[in-house]
């Protein structure tokens, strides 16, 4: 564990991060301590860079330790509590069973028998089981939402203005179903729905059908649309967009990014609009459609 020097904990008490991958943890942390609240970072193992928490007040848990995060929250003073980062699905042959976690067992096997949504739910309910409570990231840091309008120079033109509205709609249809938040619409064409292989993988398997030619479309023609599962809860895992995302739609061959404003997290938004601009790319924050709730 390593110690920064810190202002005097707030009115609300430390917040406690759990850290998936990714920069998003890290930005949080930021912009919650320039409130003045204290941050502890507790970071999922392999999964967050050491090199890159090492100068933030945090501890080391593996998954599934329930017991040892419980300890280490509650001598920090922490009884809110943020999930964010990049995560995928664990299996329960890659949770490390501690005590705490072996007595509600049951619980935990349950909440795998559904979608992302039902199981973060349920990790959720059997952590605040023991007096914590979960907030979304988005209430500590409103800063990291995508806002609406355009992000850089480029604009959606009235094509990608249909298959925006084209994208949304199916993600309103589908969003009961607990499955991805994310679609590639061109020309009203469906080309790919998000599912398990997460946003990054959806964007490379377009890039290699356009060059296997299985995609017969121009350059600059399509649209990835991002939006979060209608019913969701939004404490976790809202759909979220970066830099990286914008060099997968750049090697997909589209024309630009449309993101819910207000419902989508945005990592580094100075870096995404830059690496837009020189891919001559759009990344805009659109309103939900109505019936959507944000």
């Amino acid at each position: 564990m390593t110690e920064v020097g810190l202002d005097a904990p707030s009115e609300e008490g430390p917040l406690a991060i759990i850290c998936a991958g990714g920069s998003l943890p890290f930005a949080v942390a930021d912009l919650v301590e320039r409130r003045g609240r204290r941050a502890v970072l507790f970071a999922l193992r392999g999964w967050v860079d050491p090199n890159r928490i090492a100068s933030y007040r945090h501890h080391w848990i593996a998954i599934g330790q329930l017991g040892r995060f419980r300890r280490l929250a509650r001598q920090e003073g922490c009884r809110e509590l943020v999930f964010i980062g990049s995560f995928i699905r664990p299996t329960l042959r890659q949770i490390r069973l501690d005590l705490d976690t072996l007595r509600v067992l049951p619980k935990v096997i349950a909440s795998f028998r559904g979608g992302d949504d039902h199981l973060l739910k349920g990790v959720a309910k059997i952590v605040e089981d023991y007096g914590f409570r979960f907030i979304g990231p988005h209430e500590v840091a409103p800063e990291i939402l995508v806002p609406e309008g355009a992000l850089g120079h480029g604009h959606p033109s009235e094509r990608d203005q249909t298959d925006i509205a084209h994208g949304l709609a199916l993600l309103q249809a589908t969003g009961g179903f607990d499955v991805g938040q994310a679609v590639i619409v061109a020309g009203k064409h469906v080309l790919a729905v998000e599912a398990a292989e997460g946003t990054d993988s959806m964007l490379e398997r377009i890039a290699v059908l356009r060059r296997h030619g299985r995609i017969s479309l121009r350059d600059k023609v399509g649209v990835l649309v991002k939006a979060p599962k209608q019913g969701q809860d939004r404490r976790f895992d809202l759909p979220s967009i970066g830099p990286q995302t914008i060099d997968g739609v750049a090697r997909a061959g589209l024309a630009g990014v449309a993101a819910v404003a207000g419902g989508t997290i945005i990592a580094e938004p100075d870096r995404v609009a830059q690496a837009a601009d020189r891919a001559r790319l759009f990344v805009v924050g659109v309103p939900a459609l109505s019936g959507d709730r944000l």
